[in-house]
């Protein structure tokens, strides 16, 4: 495991603006973050087109009678006729895996050095070469950018604001039927819209969106697999919190791009993240590809009818990937890490591994041992999380490049800090600190971690909660959420809104018994699905996993190890 620096030295942060005479140096130096190394990506041998062989209609499979029409590829970065795997690796960089090639290498998308949360590829939209597809990128605010495709990275090209709306934007192919991709989005409330492609790239690359659908928030992964049935218009695969996938085969009409579902089978929650690769097997027909939680990929090759053939093992390590392009889930984004500091002031890193556990722990420092410390989800543009920490009163973002690190005084009067992540709609990570009191209060963030807007009233009555802890989404539907437990031990779920004046629904009992644990972590999505999880410790030291159903529950508890108990502070 190698360590990415986090931030530059305290003396240079300090440096950065001019120190006033009433400013608290900072305590602590800007810390190290454990980021899991990406040096040995692997490729799975799953089944792929040869360099330039494309099997036209009449190589298709003779079972499917008259001649299929063949979409074109949505991912084609290296020219072969055959997509291309754009995926996000732990550390906030993009790779691709040619499908023709065992070589797996960086892919940068623009130049900004910014985490996207999403990523999904289209093609036809390039009106003076079709074939060549433009990438999309999502940001946490809502900015939806796409990007010129070349072999070896891509260049911005235009950017639009406002898509923090949808909890998912996707593109399943060419909806309407005149060969240009077309883009689905899905709001927290289940409606789903169309936008379809208007084709060029220089300016606005859609027309206004068309609401073609309600009910589709039961759905918590959607995936489009450009063509599985031979017409040349995009399908669609969705899966629900139970596990059941169903496929629904398009129309070619934009007022109702999909029939009636049809269920495919059961057992698919096994998977934590469903995605296609286009056309794997050279039929022509778009297949959908599954990873495990222990990082296997999974083939599952069309029949030409939304069914599949029987499973293909690919190749194993694939959880270092923290979203495939265009996959189904709703992504996670802004933590996945934990620290810890042990009973003689050490701090002690540890990143979050997408298959359900932590990476080996990484030393950072000393020091630590009387730290009043709170790690959030991010608060700027890069990813990761912020570390916190409060110091006579001081607040401090030791993430912060914009300024000295200092936030401002008088934060000693909150005995919890809390970071889910966005909780007022604007894509910004936001704070929640409770004070003596029991009142609850919303800090909403600026975009870059310096500073918070004045704070707003959540509600009195929060000091009935022993713990208070949350970074993302837990229910499913793309919001931040939190969780509280009770000094009688039941435990609550506060689903996020989106509102700032009202960052919360109503609490929900998730279960009793929760006293037995003496730590709450919130660690961001452990398992690669795109749900925050749960991390606990019982009085023994044994640390246990609590995997988020989408349903604003857990599944039953897994044990990650024992020893846990040599931290004093777990973040």
């Amino acid at each position: 495991m190698t360590c990415t620096a986090l931030a530059v030295s305290a003396g240079m942060l300090i440096a950065a603006v001019p120190a006033q005479a009433d400013d608290t140096p900072a305590p602590h130096a800007p810390v190290k973050r454990a980021v899991p190394s990406v040096e040995d990506l692997q490729k799975p041998s799953l089944p792929h087109l040869r360099s330039g062989d494309k099997r036209a209609a009449e190589q298709a499979d003779p079972s499917f009678g008259a001649a299929i029409a063949v979409a074109r590829p949505r991912s084609d970065v290296d020219g072969d006729g055959a997509s291309d795997l754009l995926h996000r690796a732990w550390d906030g960089h993009y790779y691709v895996s040619p499908t023709n090639s065992a070589e797996t290498y960086a892919y940068p998308l623009g130049t900004s050095t910014e985490m996207y949360k999403d990523a999904f590829s289209i093609a036809g939209l390039d009106t003076a070469n079709p074939d060549r597809p433009t990438h999309f990128t999502i940001s946490a605010t809502g900015r939806l950018s796409s990007y010129s495709s070349g072999e070896f990275g891509a260049d911005l090209v235009w950017s639009g604001t406002g898509w923090q709306q949808f909890n998912k934007v996707f593109s399943p192919g060419d909806l309407t039927g005149d060969g240009v991709g077309d883009v689905l989005a899905r709001t927290p409330a289940g409606d789903l819209y169309l936008y379809r492609s208007k084709g060029g790239t220089a300016a606005e690359p859609f027309a206004a969106k068309v609401k073609v659908g309600s009910g589709w928030g039961q759905f918590d992964q959607l995936v489009g697999v450009n063509d599985v049935n031979g017409d040349a218009i995009a399908d669609l695969f969705a899966r629900d919190t139970a596990g059941d996938l169903h496929f629904y085969s398009g129309t070619g009409e934009p007022s109702r791009p999909f029939k009636s579902r049809v269920k495919v089978g059961s057992g698919w929650g096994q998977f934590n993240q469903l995605f296609s690769w286009d056309d794997l097997s050279g039929d022509g027909l778009g297949d959908l590809v599954a990873r495990s939680t222990s990082g296997v990929l999974y083939l599952y090759e069309s029949t030409g009818t939304g069914a599949f053939k029987p499973k293909e093992q690919g190749g194993s390590g694939w959880n270092y990937v923290s979203q495939f392009n265009g996959a189904g889930n709703i992504p996670a984004w802004g933590k996945s890490e934990v620290l810890g500091v042990d009973k003689s002031g050490v701090l002690y890193g540890y990143g979050v591994q997408n298959n359900g556990t932590l990476s080996p722990r990484s030393r950072i420092n000393d020091g630590w041992g009387s730290a009043k410390l709170a790690l959030t989800s991010s608060f700027d543009d890069d990813g990761f999380a912020d570390l916190l920490e409060v110091f006579e009163g001081t607040l401090f973002n030791y993430n912060d490049y914009a300024g000295d690190g200092i936030i401002g005084s008088g934060w000693g009067i909150y005995s919890t800090l809390v970071g889910p992540g966005d909780l007022s709609g604007d894509g910004k990570g936001d704070l929640l600190a409770r004070d003596s009191a029991g009142v609850l209060w919303l800090y909403r963030g600026n975009g870059n971690g310096s500073s918070f807007a004045t704070r707003q009233k959540v509600g009195s009555g929060w000091g009935q909660f022993s713990a208070l802890t949350g970074a993302g989404d837990i229910d499913g539907d793309g919001r931040s959420d939190i969780l509280a437990r009770a000094k009688d031990g039941n435990l609550y779920l506060y689903a996020g809104t989106g509102v700032a004046s009202a960052p919360f629904k109503a609490k929900k009992l998730i279960g009793s018994g929760w006293n037995q644990y003496n730590r709450f972590v919130s660690p961001g999505d452990l398992n690669g699905d795109g749900r925050g999880d749960l991390l606990v410790r019982a009085g023994d030291g044994v640390l246990y996993r609590y995997d988020a159903n989408g349903k604003g529950g857990f599944n039953a508890k897994v044990k990650i190890g024992t020893g846990w108990n040599t931290y004093n502070g777990l973040y």
